[in-house]
């Protein structure tokens, strides 16, 4: 398991690689991102930004998704993966909002997981991102980078991956570091031929190792 020095190593060079790291959803407010996070699920962020650059002009509010079809909203999110159940769950969160908390996204942790199709990492990019709550959202950005850099163990949950992390990282770091770990996944460690050989993280990180040894890394 790597230790404290190393992962902070890991931080400040994934700083100086990704000093920029933001989410990459396009939003203009919380409303806005809880719909796209949600949509987010097993589907990239490049294609949920396609498909709301069109939907939050037609939709502005919760009573806007509401005053259509279930159908009509499953077409017009049809191209992301699961968009029946996302549309159902759309609908279902609208009215939750307009019943609970009078239109609003809540902005606790424990109210925004009791909304359809939110559940923690949702919860907590949306208090990370819309409300500047320090929170550290787990995807599978995070969940590969941290396991493979021997942070995390491979058999931990996501949960255990969220703890794990937040414990051996600052927390005024934490929505900065989840931000930064996304990027390192998502541009650089990718789930298919990661850049090990060239990685300023390879000295820390014995996947890479032994990746490297067993030839299992196509330089570029």
């Amino acid at each position: 398991m790597l230790t404290k020095k190393q992962w902070e190593h890991c931080l400040e060079e994934m700083d100086r690689m990704f000093p920029n790291a933001h989410c990459e959803l396009v939003h203009e407010n919380a409303f806005e991102l809880t719909i796209a996070t949600l949509l987010s699920a097993q589907c990239t962020d490049v294609l949920v930004n396609k498909v709301t650059k069109t939907l939050f002009q037609k939709y502005k509010t919760p009573e806007d998704y509401l005053a259509v079809p279930l159908e009509e909203l499953q077409q017009d999110i049809r191209s992301i993966g699961l968009y029946r159940n996302k549309a159902k769950n759309i609908q279902a969160l609208c009215r939750r909002l307009l019943d609970e908390y009078n239109g609003e996204i809540p902005a606790t942790r424990e109210e925004l997981v009791t909304l359809p199709g939110v559940g923690r990492k949702t919860a907590n990019v949306v208090l990370s991102v819309a409300f500047d709550v320090p929170a550290l959202a787990v995807d599978t950005h995070v969940e590969r980078v941290s396991k493979r850099l021997g942070l995390c163990r491979w058999k931990d949950s996501v949960l255990e991956v969220e703890e794990t992390i937040m414990k051996k990282t600052p927390m005024v770091a934490w929505s900065k570091t989840h931000h930064q770990l996304i990027f390192f996944g998502r541009y650089h460690c990718k789930a298919q031929n990661p850049g090990c050989h060239v990685c300023p993280l390879l000295n820390d990180c014995r996947e890479g190792q032994k990746r490297l040894k067993k030839g299992l890394v196509k330089e570029a």
